[in-house]
């Protein structure tokens, strides 16, 4: 028998369970490697618009 979805999502009920994996798993520490050159993005690459997302999307639909 398949379990009813609720009619609103409460995100309490999933996100807290998965955060606290993320902080016992130590997931949001990063440790700085002195032999590599940092990697950084300021902004999104270009063009990452919905616009351009629903182009591509309607011309593969056709």
């Amino acid at each position: 028998m398949m379990k009813e979805l609720p009619k609103v999502y409460d995100p309490k009920q999933v996100e807290k369970k998965i955060y606290d994996m993320w902080i016992e798993g130590n997931y949001f520490h990063a440790e700085r490697d002195p032999d590599k050159t940092p990697f950084t993005i300021v902004i999104p690459p270009p063009n990452v618009t919905g616009q351009l997302h629903l182009g591509h999307a309607f011309d593969e639909t056709i």
